[in-house]
């Protein structure tokens, strides 16, 4: 399996509802590095997975509406809370809607798997993977 990644960063504020999440329920702020990778069986006839240019302009397209906002004003996240894995989510799903029209050139309809990773700080990390 062929794998390309690139990488992001965002600033967000948010905060969450729900006992288990203690002082995080007030509003506080975070700033995660995004890594999105990109699989494929074989490599392309140009020899890539995907074009990484065009890989992380989607990514900077995807993470520019979330960039210094508050994810409580998002109505994305109004039915629950943004938490680091939601978020994981909401990323991979932008990513593989790019995947899937093409914004990625050529090649992109042989993505086989998308993962997402949002590193919080240099301890903690959560992601989200799953096939296209």
């Amino acid at each position: 399996m062929y794998a390309i990644e690139v990488r992001d960063h965002i600033m967000i504020a948010h905060s969450f509802r729900g006992e288990v999440f203690g002082p995080a329920q007030a509003l506080h702020g975070a700033t995660f590095v995004v890594d999105v990778a990109f699989y494929r069986a074989e490599l392309t006839e140009d020899g890539i997975v995907v074009d990484m240019g065009r890989a992380h302009e989607a990514l900077k397209a995807t993470l520019g509406p979330l960039n210094y906002a508050n994810l409580d004003e998002n109505p994305a996240f109004e039915s629950r809370n943004s938490t680091t894995e939601v978020l994981c989510r909401h990323i991979f799903d932008a990513m593989a809607g790019a995947a899937k029209s093409g914004a990625l050139g050529p090649g992109s309809e042989g993505i086989s798997r998308i993962r997402v990773k949002l590193n919080e700080s240099h301890v903690a990390r959560a992601w989200y993977e799953a096939d296209l």
